[in-house]
């Protein structure tokens, strides 16, 4: 079922400040800041020759990434994604098995214009994870 890790992405509490870190300290190409209020984030992404990582900043007080932000102040790993091929199969297959799927069940549209879907953390030894249809 699961594909390739799609990204990794890491909460900031400061995103241009992540920005130089990633482009001017490691040399990594970034992406233009896109802010996505469907999902409470603004987003970057560092690309690397075989994944991205996607640096996330709060887009608002009630931004889940603010939450986080909260209990580890200095940011951290947010979640990991990965690449499915059919996301509602890949959600009817998870749901059968027990696993919970975070909002109302639905795919939302992520910041790569593809359906997405995030999976509880306590399934999954801690880890949030996202699914990403390709």
């Amino acid at each position: 079922m699961l594909g390739r890790v799609n990204h990794i992405a890491i909460a900031v509490p400061d995103l241009a400040a992540a920005v130089a870190a990633y482009r001017d300290t490691l040399g990594a190409s970034v992406s233009a800041p896109q802010a996505l209020p469907e999902h409470g984030v603004t987003v970057v992404f560092v690309e690397l020759p075989n994944t991205k990582v996607e640096l996330l900043e709060p887009l608002g007080g009630d931004s889940p990434i603010a939450a986080f932000l909260e209990k580890n102040p200095s940011g951290g790993m947010h979640h990991i994604c990965y690449e499915v091929a059919d996301i509602i199969a890949a959600r009817d297959r998870l749901t059968a098995t027990g696993a919970r799927v975070l909002g109302n069940g639905e795919p939302k549209i992520g910041a790569h214009g593809k359906p997405v879907l995030f999976l509880h953390p306590k399934d999954f030894f801690g880890t949030l994870i996202e699914l990403e249809q390709v």
